[in-house]
């Protein structure tokens, strides 16, 4: 048996020799082709990765002009607000005063048509009670007279 691995080793040792720059020229090819093609993928890839950041930034430089765009507008809105809002307030503080001044006429007017009411009834009282003394200085009369 050991005749016949040493039979089956020698023709396997000339091969083996020759085997060797036959391998590696065979090795080196797909290693020079395995790292072309890294090669060429790692420019790719950093191509990529370029753009990306190119459309990031692009990306951020339009978002911000939109920010900055909405403040101005949120701005102006506001502004346009607060002072639709304060001439509401000083339109308010008008209606207030105007009501104020007509309720102060109104209770003027009710004061005046009471005292008118207050005179009126009093000048009624007078003439009444002034029929009852001429009335009672009638009977006063009658009754001294018959006397």
């Amino acid at each position: 048996m050991a005749d016949q691995t040493s039979d089956s080793t020698s023709p396997v040792a000339p091969l083996s020799v020759s085997s060797p720059t036959a391998t590696k020229k065979d090795n080196t090819n797909p290693v020079d082709s395995k790292l072309t093609e890294l090669n060429e993928s790692r420019a790719e890839l950093l191509n990529r990765i370029q753009n990306l950041k190119q459309d990031l930034q692009s990306w951020r430089g339009k978002l911000d002009t939109q920010v900055k765009v909405y403040r101005e507008e949120l701005s102006g809105l506001k502004k346009t607000l607060n002072l639709e809002v304060e001439q509401l307030r000083e339109e308010f503080k008008d209606l207030k005063t105007t009501l104020n001044q007509q309720q102060d006429d109104v209770s003027a007017s009710l004061k005046s048509l009471g005292l008118q009411d207050s005179k009126e009834q009093i000048d009624k009282r007078s003439e009444v009670t002034e029929e009852k003394v001429e009335a009672l200085s009638t009977d006063d009369n009658a009754k001294e007279a018959e006397h």
